[in-house]
């Protein structure tokens, strides 16, 4: 439970800008998770997973706008995410980090890099809206910050609003 906590006191840091803190609580909260033994189950809600301890820094470091280390936590993420035969695990923990991934592309001027994470990101079986809408949120804004009348751009908003529109209608 106390890594947990570390985890959402570094994000609600993140979302406040406040980088050092963040730094600070995540080396707080991996020290924590050292001392856990690696869970026989992982999936229950009352432990904590460790491979998890990626995406939560992946979130925080994209929030704060560290984008080599969100990047490189989100191709962790990513990894740890598949099974040994190569299919997905945790669908909805790869998609949002193809989403950090996006925003980094952008941020990094990659606006081909971005389109191709988002697609890759939508393209899930398994979708849980709410956590999609709000990361997909996260690169839409980018977007209109970044590149406002850049096509290329604008397309990736087209394909989120097209697949946002099929979350309803389906």
């Amino acid at each position: 439970m106390t890594v947990q906590l570390a985890a959402q006191s570094a994000k609600a840091q993140a979302r406040m800008g406040h980088m050092d803190q963040v730094q600070s609580i995540l080396d707080h909260g991996y020290r924590l998770l050292a001392k856990h033994e690696h869970p026989t189950r992982p999936e229950n809600h009352f432990v904590i997973d460790p491979t998890k301890w990626d995406f939560y820094a992946m979130d925080c470091y994209w929030m704060v706008g560290d984008n080599k280390r969100a990047a490189e936590h989100a191709h962790e993420v990513i990894r740890l995410s598949k099974r040994p035969d190569g299919a997905e695990k945790s669908p909805m923990r790869a998609s949002e980090a193809r989403f950090a991934l996006a925003v980094v592309s952008l941020r990094n001027g990659d606006v081909e890099a971005a389109a191709e994470w988002t697609r890759t990101a939508l393209a899930i079986n398994r979708k849980s809206v709410a956590p999609l809408s709000m990361i997909a949120d996260e690169v839409t804004a980018e977007i209109q910050r970044l590149y406002p009348n850049d096509r290329a751009a604008r397309s990736i908003v087209e394909v989120i609003a097209s697949t946002r529109k099929s979350f309803t209608q389906g």
